[in-house]
């Protein structure tokens, strides 16, 4: 089981020193990765299914706040719970992501998408909203033909996309693609996972029958398309209080990593509680 941690500017506000502080705690400490939440826009009345969202909320763009964090830190992953990437258009996309690996040498490894489920916010990004599923599975698959294209450039012609001959250089450090993992609640997130993902981070609100059931739906549609199991990495939220009993219960269920948020009132009580973590589940500092 591998551990990561998420750091909420819309909880923490937007102190850089901050920010920097959590991460390279987070590092100290042993944990695999660091996410940070997408929003590009919020407007009154948001409403994602699980409650209003305030439209003051700050979030951060998470990978200029990602390549801040990469400056900082040494190991750490970097990663995003979820990039809203029919927002974005995959040609620039590419560029970003591919750049922020190499900057810091190979820790964009944790880059988890999702379709969005703001109306207002798809509309201000100038996409049709009903869209959405089908703009990021072409997103995705342009994202993987940029990286591992040639000097002779790479063509596309889709539904959402089109170009002729593109190079997209620099590539990800030493490697031809980077990791996309899916991140969703709904059973088209996670054929989604099975077919395109290299990874599915559930979320959401529902039962443990109801998850089994989606990683079911993941690995039957990855089967069905020539894939593995074992090509899917499967990651869920955790809380900071778990036991190392309901670890083995996650482990049980598939997962192969857990994410987990400090809420302490304060940047010391959040360190404190990392740390406790940490030495709780033999996390190995560095």
């Amino acid at each position: 089981m591998e551990f990561a941690t998420g750091y909420s500017t819309p909880f923490n506000g937007t102190d850089p020193d901050k920010l920097i502080a959590f991460a390279q705690h987070a590092e100290q400490c042993g944990f695999e990765g660091l996410y940070l939440q997408d929003h590009i826009a919020l407007y009154p009345g948001a409403n994602y299914g699980g409650g209003e969202l305030p439209a003051t909320l700050p979030y951060f763009d998470p990978l200029d706040a990602l390549s801040f964090i990469a400056a900082a830190t040494q190991r750490i992953l970097l990663g995003t719970g979820v990039l809203l990437l029919p927002h974005r258009h995959p040609v620039v996309l590419a560029k970003r992501l591919a750049t922020i690996d190499v900057l810091s040498k190979g820790r964009m490894r944790l880059l988890t998408i999702g379709i969005g489920a703001l109306p207002g916010e798809a509309h201000a990004a100038g996409i049709d909203y009903r869209t959405r599923g089908r703009r990021a599975d072409e997103a995705i698959d342009v994202l993987r033909l940029l990286w591992a294209g040639g000097p002779d450039g790479v063509s596309h012609h889709g539904e959402f996309f089109d170009f002729e001959n593109l190079c997209s250089y620099p590539k990800p450090h030493a490697a031809t693609s980077l990791p996309i993992h899916i991140g969703g609640s709904s059973e088209a997130a996670a054929r989604r996972a099975g077919l395109r993902g290299d990874g599915y981070f559930a979320g959401g609100m529902l039962t443990e029958h109801e998850r089994d059931r989606q990683l079911e739906i993941a690995r039957a549609t990855a089967k069905e398309n020539g894939r593995t199991d074992t090509a899917i990495e499967y990651t869920r939220w955790g809380a900071n209080d778990m036991s190392p009993e309901r670890v083995r219960q996650y482990t049980e269920h598939g997962v192969s990593r857990l994410v987990v948020n400090f809420a302490g009132a304060d940047l010391a009580q959040q360190l404190d509680q990392m740390s406790e973590f940490a030495e709780l589940h033999g996390l190995t500092a560095v």
